[in-house]
């Protein structure tokens, strides 16, 4: 059993419905004091923070939707999360655990960082879209960083960011920076539909940086996460 903390976008399609439906089980066996994996680290480290677990199914829903796949199985909606305060694995870990695992098979929407610079690039504008001082500090850090450098601290913080709800401002800020790339493809019609509000905006973004192969929005986490927010 194992509920990932980096974002769904390194997941492959195995591992994005295969925790899709541990998370499940794992909710029920919260909801319904079961005994079977009730001492699992796993489980462990959940109790008490359901509405972090259903935040975690909402950013696994919003990944699974740009891939094409429908979720029939919706959980309760929190107004205040609460998030696991430990992790089972450590983020930079899960992100080795990821690459010995995907060997010869199929990766994720998200290549698998190889420096702190990749790890940045497919952050930014989830980080945007949170906290513009912390995005423009995590930048120069990084820019002042060697490529050899550990992921151990940039992935820990990136996880603690992305589990901040986005003020709505600053999230239609860095989603308009996301337009930026892909607007010159667009058609009349996804012009129009772009001014219809910000789903339609987001929703746009993805059809068009799928359609052309944007590399940089189809490795961005933002193209997925921030759709639980609109």
């Amino acid at each position: 059993m194992r509920v990932w903390d980096l974002s769904p976008g390194y997941l492959n399609r195995g591992s994005l419905l295969g925790e899709h439906r541990e998370l499940h089980g794992l909710r029920s066996i919260l909801l319904n004091n079961k005994k079977g994996y009730s001492k699992h680290p796993e489980t462990v480290r959940w109790v008490n923070c359901l509405s972090g677990l259903d935040r975690r199914h909402d950013q696994l829903v919003a990944e699974m939707r740009i891939r094409g796949y429908v979720d029939r199985t919706p959980v309760e909606q929190h107004k205040e999360v609460q998030w696991p305060e430990c992790f089972v694995t450590e983020p930079f870990e899960q992100i080795s655990l990821l690459k010995s695992k995907y060997i010869n098979k199929p990766s994720g929407r998200i290549p698998l960082p190889k420096s702190v610079q990749e790890l940045w690039a497919q952050h930014k504008y989830s980080v945007m879209a949170r906290d513009y001082n912390e995005y423009r500090s995590i930048g120069k850090r990084v820019a002042a960083t060697k490529s050899s450098t550990s992921l151990s601290s940039l992935a820990k913080d990136l996880v603690l960011l992305i589990r901040q709800e986005p003020p709505y401002g600053q999230m239609i800020n860095s989603i308009e920076h996301m337009w930026g790339y892909v607007s010159s493809y667009a058609s009349l019609e996804e012009r129009q539909a772009s001014k219809q509000g910000a789903l339609e905006l987001y929703n746009t973004i993805s059809t068009i940086a799928f359609r052309v192969e944007e590399q940089y929005l189809l490795h961005s986490t933002a193209l997925s996460e921030l759709h639980v927010y609109i």
